[in-house]
């Protein structure tokens, strides 16, 4: 069994920082691409960010004030939030993929920006 512990979230100030955590554990076998996605009330889930062991990618709109990053050894994804603004409000995502497509992802935690 396959399980995705997500944590960081919380209420922020327009302008503040934030630092979301997942970390995977069971039997996900080998790690191919990690990445956070949000959704907004009345929005479709959308990507935010995704690693892997070679690049990185963000979506344009978070791009300059987000950081996701990794931790291998210990099966953990991060999501550094920056210069947070309302319109990032949202439950964010994690979601794991293994090496040969097998995808899963964690219950969301919410990140609420007041302004």
């Amino acid at each position: 069994q396959v399980q995705l512990v997500e944590s960081g979230g919380g209420l922020v100030q327009a302008g503040g920082s934030l630092r979301l955590s997942c970390a995977a554990s069971g039997s996900i076998f080998r790690i191919n691409t990690m990445g956070w996605y949000r959704q907004a009330p009345g929005k479709q889930r959308e990507l935010v960010a995704v690693i892997t062991s070679a690049n990185t990618n963000y979506a344009d709109s978070v791009k300059g004030r987000f950081t996701i990053s990794r931790d291998n050894a210990k099966n953990t994804v991060y999501l550094q939030m920056n210069s947070l603004k309302p319109e990032d409000t949202a439950v964010y995502y994690c979601k794991v993929v293994n090496v040969v497509g097998r995808d899963y992802w964690g219950q969301g935690t919410q990140v609420t920006v007041s302004s």
